[in-house]
């Protein structure tokens, strides 16, 4: 964790009863209000209000079970009346305050369970008994963000899975969103006996149903690539794909407000990384960063942003006899972003593409199925071409002098040039 990044923690835990102002905290980094919440938010994978107003629930939750009066404790905590901390409790964590000091003793959820454990908590769901169980947790669940959460194979068609409860409520959110626009994700849930999303204790237990397949991004292999040559097939994959984009964004963004996303900046982490990407020697001339300086910094602004997934990539979008049948891993990313960014990202990096007119095609045909359901802004088809280019400009901040990255940063260098010499044909692909 960044030095700035603790003495900020250090100072709001000491001021929490008095008046803490974003302003106040990026004055003590010394960076300016809006890059203090990018980079706060980057760390603590939360808005700096949110984590304030988390840590202010937290202390004065405590005060009132060690046998305070409640009122007095949380207009010290700077809430108006009492009715005022108990809505931003529920909104928090689920549940009322005196549920949660009732099921919880501790700060920190417990997650060993034994099989014996499981089985008693399964009878709350109508399955049948006696299916196996088998902990999945580290098997099929490899990335270090997924890591945090305990997962349990049930049988050959259900998974129960627990954590933080405040992630477990907002992912179930996310997920009952997506259902009513006719998408399935890994967090739905499976009803109980009693009609609850959850099994509700010392954790939060949900129990989803098994997806299936992930949706096939990966690079087609020459061979593919002959056969889709004119393929209807091709077309109606991409046009579906877009399709579902559109309705997964429907989803998020009427919870929203609910999850607090933090947002993140696609311009200027573009921005910032031009100073490096010039001395690649790539041959790029000044009049591309120009272009991108000016123009998209003149587009950025009226973009629509909201939640997004972030990560549409091989493993995330599922299907179902060629069809889309619902999205994964949106429980990893909590950013506000332009909408168009999960369209670009989910067509495949241009540099894993063995035919770039294939990765054009598939682009095109996702972009109109995305606005035959969510009708995208001209501001938003004349910037397709610039968040591509934003995209691979902050890659390169992330790229270290390494032997993994060296072949990542060749194969990014030439999509990079090919973007630039070919922009005609990403500004008119509408």
């Amino acid at each position: 964790m960044q030095k700035f990044i603790k003495s900020s923690l250090e100072y709001i835990e000491q001021n929490l009863k008095a008046d803490i102002t974003t302003e106040e905290l990026a004055e003590m980094a010394n960076y300016s209000a809006g890059h203090f919440c990018r980079l706060f938010a980057q760390s603590m994978d939360s808005t700096v209000a949110s984590y304030i107003l988390k840590r202010r629930l937290d202390h004065a939750l405590a005060e009132i079970s060690s046998g305070r009066k409640a009122i007095g404790v949380v207009l010290e905590y700077g809430f108006d009346t009492y009715a005022g901390f108990y809505k931003a409790f529920v909104k928090m964590y689920g549940c009322s305050p005196k549920k949660y000091l009732k099921i919880y003793n501790k700060t920190e959820v417990f997650f060993m369970q034994s099989v014996k454990d499981i089985q008693a908590m399964l009878v709350n769901w109508d399955i049948p008994g006696g299916l196996t169980i088998e902990d999945v947790t580290h098997t099929e669940w490899q990335t270090k963000e997924k890591s945090e959460w305990k997962t349990w194979r049930v049988g050959d068609d259900h998974y129960l899975k627990t954590n933080e409860r405040s992630k477990m409520i907002r992912n179930i959110k996310i997920a009952n969103a997506l259902f009513k626009q006719g998408l399935s994700s890994e967090f739905l849930p499976v009803k109980t006996k009693q009609g609850e999303d959850y099994l509700d204790g010392e954790n939060i237990f949900l129990l989803t149903r098994k997806m299936g397949e992930p949706l096939n991004l990966r690079p087609l292999t020459d061979e593919e690539i002959r056969q889709l040559e004119n393929n209807e097939s091709r077309r109606k994959y991409g046009f579906g794909l877009g399709q579902a984009i559109a309705k997964l964004h429907k989803a998020l963004k009427s919870v929203q407000s609910d999850v607090k996303p933090y947002e993140g900046d696609l311009y200027e982490q573009g921005a910032k990384a031009i100073p490096k990407v010039r001395t690649l020697g790539m041959g790029i001339g000044d009049d591309f960063f120009n272009d991108y300086i000016e123009n998209f910094g003149r587009l950025y602004a009226k973009l629509p942003k909201q939640l997004i997934h972030g990560n549409l990539c091989g493993d995330t979008a599922v299907y179902e006899n060629g069809e889309v049948l619902g999205f994964k891993g949106f429980e990893t990313y909590n950013l506000s972003f332009p909408r168009i960014y999960d369209i670009t990202w989910g067509a495949g990096e241009i540099n894993t593409q063995p035919d770039i007119e294939e990765y054009l095609n598939t682009l095109t045909e996702m972009l109109k199925g995305y606005d035959s359901v969510s009708p995208l802004t001209a501001e938003e088809k004349q910037s397709i071409y610039y968040v591509l280019c934003a995209t691979y400009l902050k890659g390169y901040g992330y790229y270290t002098e390494s032997t993994e990255t060296f072949d990542l940063m060749a194969r990014g260098n030439r999509a990079m040039v090919y973007l630039v010499n070919n922009k005609d044909k990403f500004t008119h692909l509408l």
